[in-house]
């Protein structure tokens, strides 16, 4: 895919979601995001299995304002309002969630329940917001390869 056609992709809020990047695929999102005006956030779960962890990591990553909770109410809340850095859409580059999906399904299932939310609400608003992973889940169905 050709860096205009990856970032006209992006600016494209009806085509968000949650994906597969694989690594090879990070630096030309990042890039194409970019030249778009658009807000890449990396954010690694630094193998952790705990949701608590990973959702305070989230707030420092993504620099959420202070009266960020490290939970899903505020997650989603920060999720739907990025006033504090605005641009044209954000992408999130989500790396090591393997532990957190093999050893806390569940919660990771909601973290990416919450995700859809805000992709959805923003979506309506014909605003794009996605999210990456850099692997497959199987707690989801299978994600499919951003190509």
């Amino acid at each position: 895919m050709t860096h205009t056609r990856l970032q006209e992709l992006l600016e494209d809020a009806g085509q968000t979601g949650i994906f597969h990047l694989p690594e090879s695929g990070r630096t030309a999102v990042r890039h194409a995001a970019e030249a778009g005006g658009m807000v890449c956030f990396e954010v690694s779960f630094a193998d952790s299995a705990q949701i608590d962890a990973v959702l305070a990591g989230l707030g420092r990553d993504l620099d959420f304002p202070e009266w960020y909770g490290n939970n899903f109410d505020a997650l989603k809340d920060c999720l739907t309002d990025f006033s504090w850095c605005e641009a044209a859409g954000y992408v999130l580059i989500i790396s090591h969630a393997e532990v957190l999906q093999r050893e806390n399904p569940d919660k990771f299932h909601t973290l990416n329940q919450v995700f859809n939310a805000a992709i959805d609400e923003w979506r309506e608003q014909g605003f794009p917001l996605w999210v990456f992973y850099d692997l497959r889940t199987n707690g989801l169905a299978t994600l499919p390869t951003l190509t």
